[in-house]
């Protein structure tokens, strides 16, 4: 018996002797700001599912991109929700698309060379049916439809090029095509992008906790859902499979998501490969919380600062969180 020579709470007397022997810490520069970029000028709209968030135009956005530089926040993390929608996703690759926009906008502002740019690479934004590529439809079976993995990559890969060209640090394909890391490491070299890396959503799953975003980016499917390619809740075998796949593609970083229901899966993948992973603390965990804040049911810094403690524990180098910068100020 080691006690009384063995005292474990010798160590938690006092906050410097807490924090001394901490082993898991949370820093700003950890963790990256999602936005949500819409066309106009001045438009700060609150998302009614989502306290606190904001579809913002360009200007705007730049504002918001000032304050995360002033809290030390590492990156951003953009979406857009375009003008006008269609069956090919066109605003999603455009030149004049809303992100292509924002990333000048935001690259041209030297306040801010210290935070990372990363821009989403999906279609679901900016197709009229919401899924993630390009759908065909049975004429007399319009319930029917299937998503084409093959044809849906040329879409995928001319939109990364796309952003990386308008000024993205970073591109992160989150759509779950396969080969579609394969494609866009082709096109971005072929583009001479060669230096531009990519994000994967390695392990994205077809999760409930996604519905306030789909409010936020306006990208609920119009029809059926889309677990025919994001994976599995109950996988955790196929998602190591899904990550080593991507890698082997040209993957040079892997996100998680969701995050806090998934804090195994998060934990099984840094065990096993050793690249930078982040996982994204989803709409859904955010607004949880933010409820449970509302009614007094938690205290709102601690709360907040623990889900994302946990996330950081389980293995993530960098979190994507809509509490970035309340966190961001706290740390």
């Amino acid at each position: 018996m080691n006690f009384p020579v063995t005292r474990m709470r010798r160590m938690r007397r006092t906050e410097s002797l807490r924090a001394l022997v901490r082993e898991t810490r949370l820093h700003p520069g950890a963790v990256i700001y999602p936005l949500f970029l819409c066309p106009g000028e001045g438009v700060r709209k609150e998302i009614g599912s989502m306290p606190g968030v904001f579809n913002l135009s360009v200007d705007e956005a730049v504002k918001e991109a000032e304050s995360c530089v002033e809290l030390g926040i590492g990156g951003l993390l953009l979406f857009g929700l375009p003008s006008e929608k269609d069956e090919q996703a066109t605003g999603a690759w455009s030149e004049d698309g809303i992100v292509q926009q924002g990333l000048r906008a935001l690259k041209s502002n030297r306040k801010l060379d210290s935070l990372v740019t990363i821009a989403d690479v999906c279609l679901c934004e900016y197709t009229s049916h919401g899924h993630c590529g390009i759908v065909a439809r049975d004429a007399a079976h319009p319930a029917d439809f299937h998503v084409e993995n093959d044809a849906s990559l040329e879409l995928l890969a001319r939109t990364a090029v796309s952003l990386a060209k308008a000024g993205a640090d970073v591109v992160a394909p989150s759509d779950m095509m396969d080969g579609r890391v394969q494609a866009i490491r082709s096109a971005l070299d072929d583009a001479r992008l060669e230096d531009t890396p990519i994000l994967s959503y390695a392990a994205k799953f077809a999760s409930a906790f996604y519905g306030p975003f789909r409010d936020a980016a306006d990208s609920a499917p119009q029809f059926g859902d889309r677990r025919s390619y994001q994976m599995d809740g109950a996988n955790l075998r196929e998602a190591m499979r899904e990550i080593d796949l991507d890698l082997a593609e040209g993957a040079d970083m892997i996100l998680m998501k969701p995050a806090l229901p998934y804090l195994d899966v998060i934990r099984a993948a840094r065990d096993e490969f050793g690249v930078p992973l982040g996982a994204y603390q989803v709409s859904g965990e955010y607004c949880m919380l933010q409820a449970a804040f509302a009614r007094g049911w938690l205290e709102p810094e601690r709360a907040m600062l623990e889900s994302l403690l946990s996330i950081r524990r389980a293995g993530a180098d960098f979190i994507v969180t809509y509490f970035a910068k309340e966190a961001a100020r706290l740390l």
